[in-house]
């Protein structure tokens, strides 16, 4: 079974999704613990409450961040993860980490790549007129948010909504489709190789595969 790591630094939604899914007998694999760069994020009380070791850090305790990211590496690499999942960090991560976890590391962001990379997506939507909006899974490489994608759901966006409107439509979506993804790797189905994420062998379509079973609001 392989063992997993999951990186937050909020309310850790994506997270309870994977613990979920996990007790469903849904993801091959087992959370071995959860560290967060905050203190009291809820995802690490979420944690607690399934048994999980739950860890903070925080980046004030080191001189710059690649010390920061030393010491994160040398926590995680404790539990000897096969897959790091990023489930809401909001921190940038260094070349050094990203290179250690390469082909392992897995990010959720909540766009449809390569659109709205960074932040503040659900207002770039809004004020784009965009009539559609969604997520993307991808494999996290040095370039922020531009590793390749793995799998993207859609929903759609309505005269009137709100950036709360969105948040809400696209997380369902997250919860969807982060757990299958991780099962996947956690199958051994889902690899990198060449900066090309692959399934089964096969390389995927820049954009990804694309979940068609919840494209509208809910």
């Amino acid at each position: 079974m392989k063992k997993i790591v999951v990186l937050i630094s909020g309310q850790g939604s994506n997270l309870q999704a994977l613990i979920d899914a996990q007790q469903k007998g849904h993801i091959n694999g087992k959370i071995s613990a959860v560290f967060s760069n905050k203190e009291f994020a809820y995802g690490l009380e979420r944690a607690r409450k399934a048994n999980i070791p739950a860890h903070w850090l925080d980046a004030k305790h080191y001189s710059d961040p690649a010390k920061f990211d030393l010491a994160l590496q040398q926590a995680i690499d404790h539990y000897q993860p096969d897959l790091l999942v990023l489930a809401g960090y909001m921190r940038i991560l260094g070349a050094v980490f990203v290179k250690h976890y390469i082909g392992r590391l897995l990010n959720i962001h909540p766009s449809l790549l390569p659109k709205y990379k960074g932040l503040h997506t659900h207002c770039q939507v809004l004020e784009s007129g965009d009539k559609e909006h969604g997520t993307s899974v991808h494999f996290v490489t040095e370039e922020l948010d531009g590793g390749p994608i793995i799998l993207q759901a859609k929903v759609s966006v309505f005269k009137g909504d709100s950036e709360t409107d969105l948040i809400q439509r696209v997380q369902a979506q997250e919860h969807n489709i982060y757990p299958r993804v991780v099962n996947w790797f956690t199958q051994g189905r889902l690899t990198m190789l060449d900066n090309v994420a692959l399934l089964d062998a096969k390389p995927l379509p820049l954009q990804g595969l694309l979940d068609n079973h919840y494209t509208h609001s809910l």
